[in-house]
């Protein structure tokens, strides 16, 4: 099926009731292979040529190449370190107007890590007459309070998700799009003329990850939490600056401007002369500048061993 197998699309249904409490059915779930497609896909549904999305800077910095693949123009908002990098409402509304057809939010944040309050989504969802794209792909990874789906607070909403980040299976390429009902026969019609439909045999690994990994995710989330704070710490005491503490996903973006003002020169030295790969703020936007993006997903032995590299450097 174009839609993906039935017994996936169920299995995703039951997780989001069980999770959220949320009621979909299997007509409102695309199975592609990974979220990428699946967003550039919604982009096609949402989308006529010249219709805007508003996205925030910084962001993932994917987002805007699939906007204008669907023949899309970008609108951006600026946010703000001392709000997490979390969107103003304020600053979303002065960005509307009658060719605003969707707001793309992503929660837990690529770059931030940072874990939108249900007080913030239900902000986002008052903006009734435009699509909600939630990029979900990070949830499961969350350190403290759960994260929310936006689809808790409305029914007009796109929620990316998949298995690459939850389950650790980015090599297998499976995602899926949740979508109001309305687009069910639009969403089959674009994946069956440009992708068929996802692997059938990866398709059932999601089904056994969605019922049968809940013990293996509790073990990751705990180890990935334990780095987390280590991560932290240690980049405090080095003088770096978290304005908001990350409680989700893998990534600590962290404010490196008593060290540089070009982050991506700074990036690029840190790399080449302490073989530590760290990410530059500005390859997130221009209000990501000055900051670096770390990322904890690996061994704690490894995150020492790369921060006490960074230290020594630092201390030149």
């Amino acid at each position: 099926h174009a839609l993906g197998l039935l017994e996936l699309r169920q299995a995703i249904c039951d997780f989001y009731l069980k999770e959220y409490g949320v009621s979909i059915t299997p007509d409102q779930v695309l199975v592609s292979t990974g979220t990428s497609p699946a967003l550039l896909f919604a982009m096609f549904a949402i989308l006529d040529h010249g219709d805007e999305v508003i996205i925030s800077n910084p962001r993932y910095p994917c987002y805007q190449n699939f906007i204008l693949a669907a023949g899309g123009k970008v609108k951006e908002v600026r946010t703000y370190p001392e709000d997490g990098f979390q969107y103003r409402p304020k600053d979303i509304k002065k960005k509307l107007s009658a060719r605003t057809k969707a707001i793309l939010i992503n929660s837990p944040s690529n770059p931030t890590g940072i874990v939108m309050s249900e007080e913030q989504l239900q902000s986002i969802a008052q903006f009734d007459k435009q699509y909600i794209i939630s990029d979900e792909i990070y949830h499961g990874l969350v350190y403290k309070d759960r994260a929310h789906s936006i689809l808790e607070f409305t029914d007009k909403a796109f929620v990316i998700n998949g298995f690459s980040k939850l389950y650790a299976m980015t090599g297998w390429r499976l995602g899926y799009c949740i979508f109001p009902k309305e687009f069910s026969k639009v969403m089959q019609r674009i994946h069956q003329n440009f992708m068929i439909s996802a692997n059938g045999f990866i398709q059932w690994a999601g089904i056994a990850a969605l019922t049968k990994a809940q013990k293996d995710v509790a073990k990751m989330v705990k180890i990935y939490d334990e780095r987390r704070k280590y991560m932290l710490a240690r980049l405090a005491d080095m003088g770096f600056v978290i304005h908001v503490e990350p409680t989700g996903a893998f990534y600590v973006f962290a404010d490196a401007r008593r060290f540089c003002k070009n982050s991506y020169k700074e990036a690029f030295r840190i790399t080449e002369e302490v073989k530590v790969g760290v990410t530059p703020g500005i390859d997130f936007g221009s209000g990501g500048e000055g900051f670096l993006r770390f990322s904890y997903a690996n061994s704690l032995e490894n995150i020492k061993e790369g921060l006490n590299r960074l230290e020594r450097y630092l201390s030149k």
